[in-house]
């Protein structure tokens, strides 16, 4: 004789469920990806007459990062702990060196008179470059222009650049502005 095997109400196992996921949804915190802050340029009008921009070759800092993650600046070989020194030295040419950028006097209000670069810093990286790499190299390109902006906003107005007042940034990024290039990815190293 079959012994008689006693059932179980499962009727509220879905809603003990859906109550479990909800609670864990309400209490579980979510990480905000981070990423790099750069604001787009506006979509061009379609009926605006495109302007070739021509840059003369010293007047662009050339940073080239290949699948191996090994860097390239103005065709010489360069470690990452470098990189922002030299772009300083590239955006600002203290020494007047042919080789380094060129700049274009203007007259920014709050400032005066100011020698402005015309240096453009060109990123490109292999398909292959790992993130990592890639982020290195980007966070040493923009804390260049960072300190190079601090340095002028604490001679001018005494204060770091991130403590001032909004038209007073705008003032600084007028004298440095913010000139990465982005060039789009290569498929060099075949990865």
């Amino acid at each position: 004789m079959a012994r008689k095997v006693p059932e179980v109400n499962a009727s509220s196992t879905a809603d003990i469920a859906f109550l479990l996921l909800i609670f864990f949804l309400m209490t579980t915190t979510m990480n905000v990806d981070t990423g790099l802050t750069r604001m787009l340029p506006p979509m061009p009008d379609p009926n605006q007459k495109q302007d070739d921009v021509e840059v003369k070759r010293r007047n662009i800092f050339s940073v080239l990062i290949n699948k191996s993650d090994k860097l390239l600046v103005r065709g010489e070989p360069m470690e990452v702990g470098m990189l922002k020194e030299k772009t300083k030295e590239f955006i600002m040419n203290p020494n007047s060196d042919p080789n380094l950028s060129e700049f274009e006097e203007k007259d920014i209000p709050g400032i005066g008179k100011f020698k402005v670069s015309k240096g453009v810093v060109s990123l490109q990286n292999d398909r292959g470059t790992s993130y990592e790499m890639y982020m290195k190299v980007q966070n040493e390109l923009v804390a260049a222009y960072n300190e190079l902006r601090d340095e002028l906003s604490t001679s001018v107005y005494g204060k770091p650049f991130s403590k001032l007042a909004k038209e007073e940034q705008e003032t600084i990024s007028k004298a440095i502005p913010l000139k990465i290039s982005e060039a789009e990815p290569k498929n060099v190293g075949g990865k």
